[in-house]
């Protein structure tokens, strides 16, 4: 996705007040937030260069947990928010992590502290007024790094990636300082994790160097640390003072110790670098104390820090604790604040993404906020210029902003930063009220915002050439297809192309016949030779195989995100199934549209925009177009034959005393098991606690198979 995409993208989402979201928007929000947040996971981690600031990512992500705390059951398998860093450049060789790399949930006030450590005491039934361990240390600025040492020997170092797979950049991790070669007195297999950056001294010495030598000097050391460490040429990496901190570990043939305090103090004897300010404490209070006392350290470290992360010591607990999709539930990262800055609204820009919504972004006078020159920011919607708020209230004491304004703007990483206020003293005489337009700027068509919506949206559908741009930038982005050389330039190139034009996602595996049989040969164009085409011909076969999940996410339906085309690739197994699924089923009742909403994580909202899609002439030709061209491999499902509920639909209801609610749902997905929110006559067993209400009552008129909790651990085998 496009810098412009992902700027239209986030403007659909920043208006949204998780308060007033209601139950049945609520699986849609969440699903709208997934393509925003996998492109911004790409462009940080993989590209070094992101396309939204730290502020907004964070604010999305903030959004997101704020509404699945409003409605758990809604929490999408795998929350977009919590996405994982991003598939590995294709520069480097690839590594498989035998332990999945997790990012972490975010904090940003005092009271997210406490209720992430309450949180943790219910999840583990520990009384709220007992004293429990964690371990608080300063959250490193730079890129993760996985170190594998095997019988002392480091065998290979690779970057976090997508959390699954890494980029191996073994020659490279050797260069730096603070790893080790070999190392005594380990387990056999020991991952080493941490963190590489740079010491602000090393990086204003390194952009010295680089301005005398007629180079781009870097924005900053965490964008030169992964710079430099995801060099093709280990010598260019090894004249780059790159440091290293270790703070976790991955696979191991024995355990370090028995807490995570103890586990660092282990690392640190075996030769690595810990950051001296982690410290115990044993109350939300106790965090949140350090945590200032590390605010206070922050410009006097000497490297960079963007909050502190607080972990469950004790190791048992948090194996018991364990994980989400993406995050564990036994540690999370306290963000530091956004930085400051004033500068002039220069202009306003009106920029149409693929869902058609009409998303303002400022244009400021350039301005250095927290050591980088930014020039953009988002604006949200209509009435956030006009200063009003989600719900309806006023935000900035109700001033709007205009043309020609003196703005607040603030920023906590990266590009573009948002406007926090306007200073009516020096608004110009001149400065007028901005009036918002209501046709689409890019093809005239009406733009419309329906009842209760903050987005005004362009009516062309598929004769806007800006909404139809956006969906295929969309479709070869990174959590797509990811097609290696048909980027957002491009795909803006081919599609107003008139001999070889990509103007839906068929086109793009057709281009090898029509180029073939063109008489304007793809390789007598600007920027193409022979090799290079070849290249992007090749790219494009390689991409005919996809996994159905995928396959569904790059279609950029509504509402229907990354996790989302998941869950719907997971309850559907294949491409024939799903298809004649959406063929059969009528929105909003039968069979067929009872067993969509069955699948845990879908709600109305996200199915009647799939089934829309799947129905709807034009865009359902288009697909079977698409389809023609590929081969959609079937979801692989983990083997579960030996689970007594593989395959089985439970629910549970009432209340649970031996485990939490999700501790349980997340052991019977475990087993092969789904897990739905109500009964029906396609449940297999229900598991009632007391309190269980008209969910037994349902089970036991439908014929349902009722287990008590004890009865549900003696068949999983768990009593």
């Amino acid at each position: 996705m496009s810098p412009k995409a992902a700027e239209t993208d986030v403007q659909d989402l920043r208006a949204i007040r998780a308060d007033d979201v209601a139950e049945d928007a609520a699986q849609e929000i969440l699903q709208r937030l997934a393509a925003v947040l996998v492109t911004a996971n790409d462009a940080y981690h993989t590209q070094d260069a992101p396309d939204i600031d730290d502020a907004t990512y964070d604010e999305l992500k903030r959004l997101n947990q704020a509404i699945e705390a409003r409605f758990p059951a809604l929490k999408l398998a795998d929350s977009p928010s919590d996405k994982v860093g991003a598939p590995v450049s294709e520069k480097f060789g690839k590594i498989t992590h035998a332990v999945r790399m997790l990012s972490l949930g975010n904090a940003f006030t005092d009271d997210d502290v406490v209720d992430f450590a309450k949180g943790v005491k219910k999840f583990l039934s520990i009384p709220h007024d007992e004293p429990l361990s964690f371990t608080a240390e300063p959250k490193i600025d730079g890129l993760s790094l996985s170190l594998r040492y095997e019988n002392g020997k480091l065998k290979q170092a690779a970057t976090r990636g997508d959390g699954a797979v890494g980029e191996n950049v073994t020659a490279n991790a050797l260069t730096i300082s603070d790893v080790p070669h070999e190392i005594s007195g380990a387990p056999d297999v020991l991952e080493v994790r941490g963190e590489v950056y740079m010491s602000h001294a090393d990086f204003t010495a390194l952009n010295e160097r680089q301005l005398e030598k007629g180079d781009k000097p870097f924005a900053n050391p965490r964008n030169a640390a992964a710079g430099s460490l995801r060099q093709l040429d280990a010598k260019i990496t090894a004249s780059r003072p790159l440091r290293f901190f270790a703070y976790a570990w991955g696979d191991l043939s024995a355990p370090l110790a028995e807490t995570q305090s103890g586990a660092i103090e282990r690392l640190q004897k075996l030769g690595f670098s810990t950051n001296p300010l982690t410290k115990i404490c044993t109350s939300a209070q106790d965090m949140i104390a350090h945590y200032s006392d590390i605010g206070v350290q922050r410009g006097d470290l000497g490297y960079d820090i963007d909050g502190v992360v607080y972990k469950v010591d004790d190791l048992d607990l948090q194996r018991r604790l364990g994980f989400r999709s993406t995050t564990p539930r036994w540690a999370i990262a306290h963000k530091f604040p956004a930085e400051l800055a004033w500068t002039t609204l220069e202009s306003i820009d009106i920029q149409v993404g693929r869902t058609g919504a009409l998303s303002p972004v400022a244009r400021l006078a350039p301005v250095t906020v927290g050591g980088v020159v930014v020039s953009n920011a988002t604006l949200h919607n209509e009435d956030y210029i006009k200063g009003i708020g989600g719900n309806g209230e006023p935000i900035r004491d109700g001033r709007d902003l205009r043309i020609g304004d003196l703005v607040q703007v603030y920023r906590a990483g990266d590009v573009i930063p948002k406007i926090k206020d306007v200073d009516l003293s020096k608004r110009p005489a001149d400065a007028v009220p901005y009036v918002y337009p209501e046709t689409c700027p890019e093809c005239g068509s009406p733009a419309v915002r329906e009842t209760g919506d903050a987005v005004r949206r362009c009516t062309g559908g598929l004769i806007c050439p800006a909404q139809a741009v956006e969906k295929l930038k969309h479709f070869v982005s990174r959590g797509a297809f990811d097609i290696e050389g048909l980027g957002a330039k491009q795909v803006e190139m081919f599609y107003h192309d008139d001999a070889l034009p990509i103007v839906e996602p068929a086109d793009i595996f057709t281009l090898r016949a029509r180029n073939d049989a063109s008489f304007t040969k793809l390789e007598n164009r600007d920027g193409f030779g022979k090799t290079s085409v070849k290249n992007l011909l090749d790219a494009i076969d390689e991409k005919r195989k996809i996994p159905l999940g995928k396959l569904l996410f790059s279609l950029g339906i509504r509402h229907v995100g990354e996790s989302g085309a998941q869950l719907l690739a997971n309850h559907y197994g294949s491409w024939q199934a799903l298809a004649a699924a959406t063929d059969a089923a009528q929105i909003g009742e039968g069979a067929n549209w009872d067993d969509l909403l069955g699948i845990d994580g879908v709600g109305a909202v996200m199915a009647t925009s799939f089934l829309e899609a799947f129905q709807n002439t034009a865009e359902r030709d288009s697909i079977n177009r698409l389809i023609d061209e590929l081969d959609v491999q079937d979801t692989i499902v983990r083997d579960t034959s030996d689970s007594p509920v593989a395959g089985k639909t439970v629910v549970f209801s009432g209340t649970l005393e031996k485990m939490t609610r999700a501790e349980a749902k997340a052991r019977a997905e475990t087993l092969g098991a789904k897990v739905s929110g109500s009964v029906s006559a396609k449940t297999d067993i229900l598991i009632a606690g007391p309190g269980a209400g008209s969910k037994a009552t349902k089970a036991a008129e439908l014929g349902v198979k009722t287990l008590d909790e004890d009865g549900w651990l003696t068949l999983i085998g768990d009593a």
